[in-house]
């Protein structure tokens, strides 16, 4: 049977798409939510640490699977090589309604306003895209605002003094210290920090109509078994599709997005969940498939007037690649520290986020959340052995005594770091897949190696009697913070979307994920995400005529 025409289609069912629906919803639009997974619980995977975490930071116990999405990644002397979902370097997204936010770790953080403007406030970066975004923060607040009080935040506002202005508490208070963050607090506050509690997308107390988290170990890589771990999932998605005008289309795949010869999208073509091509048509697309899928798609969608992918006429689609390069430090107290009260990050450190001398940006540290044992037995300090009776004595000994100090940095977005399309390997609808290239800019490594000394410090401070440093900032970005790849800006030349999301001539194609960031920020960059699902809805909304978007 042929698909009823709708006003509005979003691809991707995760932090941005499932607001974006909601918010189309709510106003009235009909709208046909695609996700190319189904629904996660926790009771698909419980916490087999096996099956989460056995490769990647969030793993990919809620997909894609490794046999019909491969990618495809170029090496640094020019060769290739076949990924699959379950392999580090692939930059795995969840595959399930909520995507990430069914297995994050729930940090909620807002950005900072010079987030916005990093080219202002750093001036120009040889070898880099660096730029200010098209919008400010304060465009931003009002959004963050609706995010942290429809999704669900806890936090304390103003315990961070570095922190961007908000015109309202959060929705929930702060979760408490665990032990080794109250250790840390301490010992930044001597060494003249300014530690404070993390913003959380998880209920500290009992909030709509969800209960309180009970602090269970294992929470990052898995689905929460109490419901109190907030994302789209739980929030936003069912409340679109009570409106009774969003459809959520699960175990879709959408492969192309439908340009007319007038340069207009009219809909998608999809293979639906027994595998059969089908074609939606709409009045809006609203893409949201995560930096590194999102330009996939752009890509695969080639027509007359866009002959090298919807929006790329100037090259600029899958340009801009970032994650987030993790860095920070590890130390071994001579007592136990591990209380079992998860999910383990609690404290961070806002200091460093900028204007550290001689590096551009910065990032945040937090006491991290609880290695599982299988995670614990790859931290290791420089030169222990990973095998054998010394390994198994260092698992055995040390897990209860590891405090740990790691965080985000902010990466330089360059142009050579890059989401293209391989032709000659394709996933199992035949559609060409994503192909991953370039590298971070050489600044990463140096801010990273900065960061991670100071966690080192404060480690030591906290009387750590022995730390390494873990440090990031080498080799491809990606990871599960993508972004960057269809960039927001005022200039066509230089960016894929206007300050809206809407792409570059074509009035009817919006972006809704993190790949409109042009810089990336110093946190999880979820609540961003969120709260431009809001934003690009909004514009949508104020400028709907009813049938066509001009």
């Amino acid at each position: 049977m042929k698909n009823k025409h709708v006003n509005a289609v979003v691809i991707g069912a995760g932090a941005g798409g499932g607001v974006a629906a909601k918010e189309l919803a709510f106003a009235g639009l009909s709208v046909v939510l695609f996700e190319r997974g189904g629904w996660a619980t926790y009771n698909d995977h419980d916490d087999d640490e096996l099956i989460s975490q056995r490769i990647t930071v969030l793993g990919n116990a809620f997909g894609p699977d490794d046999i019909r999405h491969p990618r495809v990644a170029v090496n640094s002397d020019g060769s290739t090589q076949v990924l699959r979902a379950s392999q580090g370097e692939y930059s795995n997204n969840a595959a399930c309604v909520g995507s990430g936010t069914v297995s994050y770790g729930a940090m909620g953080w807002r950005f900072m306003e010079k987030d916005f403007k990093m080219k202002s406030t750093y001036g120009h970066v040889e070898g880099s895209t660096l730029d200010d975004w098209p919008i400010t923060y304060h465009d931003l607040e009002p959004y963050y605002e609706k995010a942290e009080w429809e999704i669900g935040v806890s936090g304390k506002s103003g315990a961070n003094p570095f922190e961007a202005p908000r015109k309202k508490e959060y929705p929930m208070p702060p979760f408490a210290y665990n032990k080794s963050a109250n250790l840390l607090a301490d010992a930044a506050i001597k060494l003249g920090l300014h530690p404070f509690p993390i913003p959380m997308l998880r209920n500290s107390v009992s909030y709509d109509g969800r209960p309180a988290c009970y602090r269970m170990r294992s929470c990052v890589g898995f689905a929460c078994p109490v419901n109190a771990k907030n994302g789209t999932h739980n929030t936003v998605i069912p409340r679109a599709i009570a409106t009774g005008n969003c459809e959520l289309r699960t175990n879709c795949q959408v492969a192309e997005i439908i340009i007319d010869e007038k340069g207009r999208a009219t809909g998608v073509k999809y293979f639906d969940e027994n595998n059969r091509g089908r074609i939606q048509k709409a009045d809006i697309v609203i893409v949201a498939g995560a930096a590194i899928e999102t330009a996939r798609l752009l890509l695969n969608s080639k027509s007359n007037l866009f002959p090298d992918g919807a929006g790329n006429n100037n090259d600029w689609v899958g340009r801009n690649l970032q994650g987030h390069a993790y860095t920070g430090a590890f130390g071994l107290m001579n007592y136990d520290v591990y209380d079992d009260v998860g999910p383990g990050a609690t404290l961070a450190l806002s200091d460093f986020n900028h204007y550290n001398p001689g590096i551009v940006g910065g990032g945040v540290l937090c006491n991290e959340f609880t290695p599982m044992p299988y995670h614990f037995s790859k931290i290791r300090p420089p030169g222990a052995k990973r095998w054998g009776a010394e390994h198994k004595d260092f698992q055995r000994n040390q897990f209860k005594k590891l405090i740990q100090l790691i965080g985000p940095f902010q990466e330089i977005p360059n142009f050579e770091s890059r989401v293209t399309v391989d032709t000659g390997i394709k996933d199992y609808w035949g559609i060409p897949v994503a192909r991953l290239s370039g590298t971070r800019h050489n600044y990463d490594l140096t801010g990273c190696k900065f960061m991670s000394e100071r966690a080192e410090e404060i480690l030591k401070a906290a009387g750590a009697v022995y730390t390494w440093q873990s440090v990031g900032g080498r080799g491809r970005s990606g990871g599960q913070h993508q972004s960057g790849t269809a960039r927001m800006g005022n200039d066509p030349k230089t960016s894929v979307t206007n300050r809206y999301g809407q792409v570059h001539d074509i009035d009817n194609l919006f972006i809704a994920d993190g790949s409109l960031h042009v810089t990336n920020g110093g946190f999880n960059p979820v609540l961003t995400i969120m709260a431009l699902g809001y934003w690009v809805s909004d514009y949508i909304i104020k400028n709907w005529n009813g049938s066509k978007f001009r």
